[in-house]
Protein backbone atom coordinates (compact mmCIF):
# COMPACT_ATOMS: atom_id res chain seq x y z
CA UNK A 1 0.00 0.00 0.00
CA UNK A 2 1.41 3.36 -1.05
CA UNK A 3 2.02 6.01 1.62
CA UNK A 4 -0.43 8.93 1.48
CA UNK A 5 1.26 12.33 0.68
CA UNK A 6 1.50 15.12 3.37
CA UNK A 7 -0.64 17.32 1.01
CA UNK A 8 -2.77 14.44 0.11
CA UNK A 9 -4.09 14.19 3.94
CA UNK A 10 -4.39 17.96 4.27
CA UNK A 11 -6.76 17.42 1.12
CA UNK A 12 -8.92 14.93 2.37
CA UNK A 13 -8.89 17.08 6.03
CA UNK A 14 -9.87 20.25 4.08
CA UNK A 15 -12.58 18.85 2.14
CA UNK A 16 -14.21 17.50 4.99
CA UNK A 17 -14.19 21.13 6.72
CA UNK A 18 -15.47 22.84 3.22
CA UNK A 19 -18.03 19.88 3.06
CA UNK A 20 -19.21 21.38 6.97
CA UNK A 21 -19.33 24.82 5.62
CA UNK A 22 -20.78 24.29 2.02
CA UNK A 23 -24.28 25.79 3.66
CA UNK A 24 -22.73 28.82 4.44
CA UNK A 25 -23.61 32.20 2.96
CA UNK A 26 -20.69 33.47 0.64
CA UNK A 27 -19.04 35.92 2.64
CA UNK A 28 -18.75 33.85 5.33
CA UNK A 29 -17.25 30.93 3.20
CA UNK A 30 -14.64 33.33 1.92
CA UNK A 31 -14.45 34.25 5.67
CA UNK A 32 -13.80 30.60 6.50
CA UNK A 33 -11.49 29.43 3.13
CA UNK A 34 -8.02 30.09 5.11
CA UNK A 35 -9.14 29.49 8.40
CA UNK A 36 -9.93 25.77 7.01
CA UNK A 37 -7.09 25.70 4.88
CA UNK A 38 -4.81 26.31 8.42
CA UNK A 39 -7.08 23.64 10.41
CA UNK A 40 -6.57 21.06 7.69
CA UNK A 41 -3.00 21.83 7.99
CA UNK A 42 -2.75 21.67 11.91
CA UNK A 43 -4.69 18.50 12.18
CA UNK A 44 -1.93 16.46 9.72
CA UNK A 45 0.84 18.49 11.36
CA UNK A 46 -0.33 17.47 14.42
CA UNK A 47 -1.03 13.98 14.33
CA UNK A 48 2.38 13.80 13.21
CA UNK A 49 3.91 15.08 15.70
CA UNK A 50 1.73 13.03 18.21
CA UNK A 51 3.04 9.87 16.60
CA UNK A 52 7.00 11.29 16.67
CA UNK A 53 6.51 11.96 20.39
CA UNK A 54 4.71 8.86 21.35
CA UNK A 55 7.51 7.00 19.35
CA UNK A 56 10.27 9.77 20.59
CA UNK A 57 8.70 10.39 24.32
CA UNK A 58 8.44 14.08 25.47
CA UNK A 59 12.08 14.95 26.89
CA UNK A 60 15.20 15.09 24.33
CA UNK A 61 18.63 15.15 25.79
CA UNK A 62 21.10 17.73 24.67
CA UNK A 63 24.73 18.67 24.94
CA UNK A 64 25.99 21.91 25.50
CA UNK A 65 29.77 22.03 25.18
CA UNK A 66 32.30 18.84 25.89
CA UNK A 67 31.04 17.67 29.47
CA UNK A 68 27.19 19.25 29.65
CA UNK A 69 24.57 17.30 29.15
CA UNK A 70 20.83 17.00 30.04
CA UNK A 71 17.88 16.85 28.96
CA UNK A 72 14.38 19.24 27.80
CA UNK A 73 11.12 19.04 26.86
CA UNK A 74 11.70 17.81 23.15
CA UNK A 75 11.48 20.17 20.48
CA UNK A 76 8.22 18.18 18.79
CA UNK A 77 6.34 19.00 22.28
CA UNK A 78 7.26 22.58 22.22
CA UNK A 79 5.44 22.98 18.71
CA UNK A 80 2.36 20.60 19.57
CA UNK A 81 1.81 23.07 22.08
CA UNK A 82 1.38 25.74 20.47
CA UNK A 83 -0.03 24.40 17.48
CA UNK A 84 -2.78 22.69 19.16
CA UNK A 85 -3.49 26.01 20.93
CA UNK A 86 -3.56 27.72 17.44
CA UNK A 87 -5.98 25.44 15.88
CA UNK A 88 -8.49 25.62 18.99
CA UNK A 89 -8.69 28.69 18.24
CA UNK A 90 -9.60 28.23 14.32
CA UNK A 91 -11.66 25.57 15.55
CA UNK A 92 -13.87 27.42 17.63
CA UNK A 93 -13.96 30.20 15.45
CA UNK A 94 -15.20 28.25 12.75
CA UNK A 95 -18.06 27.04 14.96
CA UNK A 96 -18.34 30.68 15.93
CA UNK A 97 -19.56 31.48 12.35
CA UNK A 98 -22.04 28.00 12.07
CA UNK A 99 -25.64 28.82 13.89
CA UNK A 100 -26.46 27.20 16.92
CA UNK A 101 -27.59 24.08 17.34
CA UNK A 102 -27.39 23.18 13.39
CA UNK A 103 -25.76 19.62 12.07
CA UNK A 104 -22.96 21.25 10.53
CA UNK A 105 -21.55 22.81 13.99
CA UNK A 106 -22.34 18.62 15.26
CA UNK A 107 -20.38 17.72 12.01
CA UNK A 108 -17.60 19.77 13.05
CA UNK A 109 -17.22 18.49 16.53
CA UNK A 110 -17.46 15.04 14.92
CA UNK A 111 -13.85 16.09 13.05
CA UNK A 112 -12.53 17.65 15.82
CA UNK A 113 -13.33 14.71 18.17
CA UNK A 114 -11.64 12.12 15.08
CA UNK A 115 -9.00 14.39 15.13
CA UNK A 116 -8.03 13.76 18.82
CA UNK A 117 -9.26 17.29 20.11
CA UNK A 118 -12.55 18.22 22.11
CA UNK A 119 -13.96 22.03 21.62
CA UNK A 120 -15.91 23.44 23.94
Amino acid sequence: MPKITVDTRIKREREQLEKIFAGLDENRRNTAASLIENAAFMAVTLADLRKTITENGCVSEYQNGENQWGTKKSPEVEVYNTMIKNQTAIIKTLCDMLPAGDAEGDALRAWQKANGRAVR
